[in-house]
């Protein structure tokens, strides 16, 4: 018997193929795997929000994995850490990013705790990242495959908590999951991937959003501020949108789009352009708080690196620089970026390695 059938891995099933494939990897590799299906949300009707049927996905793959799954409920953990935030950002004019305060607070704090209590040794996600120890610290690495690369979602993981983590899809291809899937028969091997709002799934958002907090009508303004509509709520929009914005063509009016290029907040005006690049589109210079370094440590500034402001964004190269508050940064991009939006994050990258990121305050 190897040691590693003594190590016991709490997997963390969605009822994915990801998550099915990394138990089936780590069964391979000789650990000891129990898996968990977390219920974060209430709701479980609707084609929308198909919980019962990941369930027994999920019920289905440990049936041929030989896998024991366990059931857990963190709705109310759910609420109070993340979708409150969720909720009072957006009413606060801001676009939050719940994946990542997900990430933190369930996946890998609620879930990780309740597995420690199982007398788990490590927990795995379906993750695409990778970890590593070097000189006594955990890195956060970028998945082999960058096409699906995850760390913009994990960078506020923290040294305890990724030294108890495996993740055993950072070094295969997506492509090659799948097929793993089908060639050991997992019933789930074709399904698509989630998407939408972390354990809430696709909506339609507005009229989601609209459940929970109430429309607060206002002009839709140009740049020079001619009312060409009404918005139901700036909290629906986000800057760079282009769909859904509800204004259509205006008379004696260029036939291009129309962008989300800012909110006047204290107006409550929603400002759009025709113009892609207008200049609150396009801003080479962000300040973020909130920072987070998964070393524990501020590194060296300034620091020359990349980062991202959005998932799937290609790196681009920046400088950070520490203002007057320590708790701030000034981030200086080589080129100007689209749409840097207030409330989502910005994620720092030295090479491969996620440094770790923080809140986008404003842009200029």
């Amino acid at each position: 018997m190897s040691n590693l059938s003594k190590k016991l891995v709490v997997v963390g099933l969605s009822g994915g193929v990801d998550s099915s494939v990394a138990a089936y990897l780590l069964k391979n590799q000789g650990y000891h795997v129990e898996a968990i299906f977390m219920q974060n949300w209430h709701d479980s009707s609707g084609d929308n929000c198909p919980v019962l049927q990941d369930l027994q996905d999920a019920v289905e793959v440990c049936k041929i994995l030989k896998v024991k799954l366990h059931t857990v409920n963190f709705s109310s953990k759910y609420w109070e850490k993340v979708f409150q935030y969720f909720l009072d950002e957006y009413a606060s004019g801001r676009t939050p990013n719940p994946d990542v305060l997900c990430n933190k607070e369930i996946k890998f704090r609620a879930f990780l705790d309740y597995a420690k209590s199982m007398g788990a040794d490590f927990i795995a996600t379906g993750h695409y990242a990778r970890r590593i120890t070097h000189n006594n610290r955990e890195l956060l690495l970028k998945a082999v495959d960058l096409s699906k690369d995850q760390t913009y979602f994990l960078y506020l993981l923290d040294q305890n908590q990724l030294a108890a983590t495996l993740f055993p899809l950072g070094e295969v291809a997506k492509t090659k999951v799948r097929e793993i899937a089908r060639d050991i028969g997992l019933p789930n091997y074709a399904k698509k991937d989630s998407t939408g709002i972390c354990f809430i799934g696709e909506r339609k958002f507005k009229t989601f959003l609209s459940e929970y907090l109430l429309d607060r009508p206002g002009d839709i303004v140009t740049t020079d501020f001619r009312v060409i509509g009404q918005h139901r709520g700036l909290m629906f929009y986000t800057y760079g949108q282009r769909q859904g914005i509800g204004i259509g063509g205006q008379k004696a009016g260029l036939e291009a789009p129309w962008y989300v290029a800012g909110k006047d907040l204290e107006n409550n005006r929603l400002i759009v352009t025709q113009d892609k690049e207008y200049p609150t589109l396009m801003s080479k210079n962000l300040i973020c708080s909130q920072l987070h370094w998964i070393s524990g440590e501020f590194p060296e500034i300034p620091f020359k690196g990349h980062a991202k402001i959005r998932y799937r964004q290609q790196d681009q190269g920046c400088v950070i620089t520490k203002i007057h508050d320590n708790n701030k940064v000034l981030v200086e991009f080589l080129d100007a970026q689209w749409a840097i939006t207030p409330g989502q994050s910005v994620v720092f990258y030295d090479q491969e390695q996620c440094m770790g990121g923080g809140t986008i305050l404003n842009a200029y």
